[in-house]
């Protein structure tokens, strides 16, 4: 007995501490509008109406009202996200090209995933993949357990006769029958992935193509929209509201599974709205592509139950390179400085009202060292936002809209800013392609 009950209390405080680290969901719109959630201070009440269930998991957790991506398209933005570092340190900074067969996301890069499977996790992707379309360069090679999506950045919404191989739905590396909407596809299997893996910790990311053109929502919701009189809008809301719907049918699996104390949510948008097709991001400037605010700030929330308190604001800026290492520190891990990664823990936040972040500057830069690129520390931002431009100046916390440029009465901090924004870039690498 005196071996065996050291032994029997070893494994079973193994088993306590598996089943006590947190499930991890991220839910990720594309392309959706600054203003189109009915969390945001600056809601569209349209809009705002058809998203309660994404409008409830904010007030049940903390909204981060200066939110930002690392890119201001799709594919590079997820490359940041992916690995916590800026994606312009390996090239990915422009949007993988259709049907690119050249490669993908540097191999040599480390994946959530590939940091969350040491620490017991495991690990599924839902949806839109858009990081590489050879082999090697697949969800399933790159940390994720198991992948039920599209490679491509987006498709039509409704069954295709011929899909392509990067835009039929794959389970596992293997077609699928095209059959459903999908938005409802990528919520059902979410759900799936929840029910077969809720007896061990588990990372869930679930990228949803909505509500990324084409405009094609479900007719049956359309019908329900008659009160949105623009065309283009109507159809926008439309996806928006499904999006909404099979978020709510994602947060209903963790309720019948018992899982929602324990699990940590995001939702979070994947760049700037893209106001072209119906999305709005009052109060800001610019959108998807651009570096203003309108391209790279987003709607952001987080819940979770055992460790966040309900109906929080945290102004502090924070970016979503910083995903990885909060999910790292929550999962019980540490950081490694090998890793050599620019996003901060976001966990003192979660559970203290009154944690900030050390301060840092935030960067941005998008076509390359003759492209737009901007830089925010603190309240100030500077933003060149073409090749050859002056650089202008703007303070966020009074001018969001970044309207007025105080470049010319600001001369110093113009200074200070231009010359860090041009230390980041000297340490970058040109787009791949």
């Amino acid at each position: 007995m005196k071996t065996i009950l050291p032994l029997l209390f070893l494994t079973a405080t193994l088993a306590a501490a598996a089943t006590d680290k947190p499930n991890i969901i991220v839910l990720l719109a594309d392309d959706a509008g600054y203003a189109d959630f009915g969390f945001q201070e600056s809601a569209d009440p349209a809009l705002a109406a058809l998203t309660p269930n994404l409008t409830r998991l904010a007030k049940e957790g903390v909204i981060f009202r200066d939110a930002y991506v690392s890119g201001a398209v799709c594919s590079p933005s997820r490359a940041g996200l992916f690995t916590g570092r800026y994606q312009q340190r390996f090239g990915f900074e422009t949007n993988l090209p259709p049907g690119y067969m050249k490669g993908g996301l540097p191999l040599e890069e480390k994946f959530i995933g590939d940091r969350l499977k040491p620490l017991g996790y495991t690990t599924g992707l839902i949806g839109k993949w858009h990081q590489g379309y050879p082999d090697a360069y697949h969800p399933e090679k790159r940390g994720f357990d198991h992948f039920y999506g599209l490679l491509q950045g987006s498709r039509i919404y409704f069954p295709m006769k011929q899909p392509s191989p990067h835009r039929v739905f794959l389970l596992d590396g293997k077609p699928t029958p095209e059959k459903g909407y999908v938005t409802d596809r990528i919520g059902q299997g979410a759900c799936d992935f929840i029910k077969a893996n809720k007896e061990k910790p588990f990372f869930l990311f679930v990228s949803f193509t909505a509500p990324h053109s084409p405009l094609q929502s479900k007719p049956n919701v359309l019908k329900t929209l008659g009160s949105i009189p623009d065309e283009k809008r109507r159809q926008y809301a439309g996806l928006v509201k499904t999006l909404d719907d099979n978020c709510g049918l994602i947060l209903k699996c963790l309720d019948d599974h018992q899982l929602a104390e324990n699990t940590l949510v995001i939702f979070a948008n994947d760049n700037g709205g893209q106001t072209l097709t119906g999305a709005i991001n009052t109060p800001l400037r610019g959108r998807k592509s651009d570096v203003y605010e309108g391209g790279v700030r987003i709607p952001m929330a987080m819940r979770w139950p055992k460790q966040i308190k309900p109906g929080r604001s945290v102004e502090t800026p924070v970016i979503s390179l910083d995903w990885l290492p909060t999910f790292v520190e929550i999962a019980g891990g540490t950081i490694d400085e090998s890793w050599k990664l620019d996003g901060l823990s976001l966990a003192p936040l979660l559970s203290d009202a009154a944690a900030t972040l050390p301060p840092r500057p935030l960067y941005w830069r998008t076509k390359g060292k003759d492209g737009p690129a901007a830089i925010r520390e603190g309240d100030w931002k500077l933003v060149i936002d073409q090749a050859g431009a002056k650089p202008a100046l703007y303070h966020l916390s009074k001018d969001i809209a970044e309207a007025q440029d105080l470049a010319a009465e600001q001369p110093e901090k113009l200074k200070e800013l231009t010359e860090k924004l041009a230390t980041w870039q000297s340490g970058l690498i040109e787009p791949l392609w």
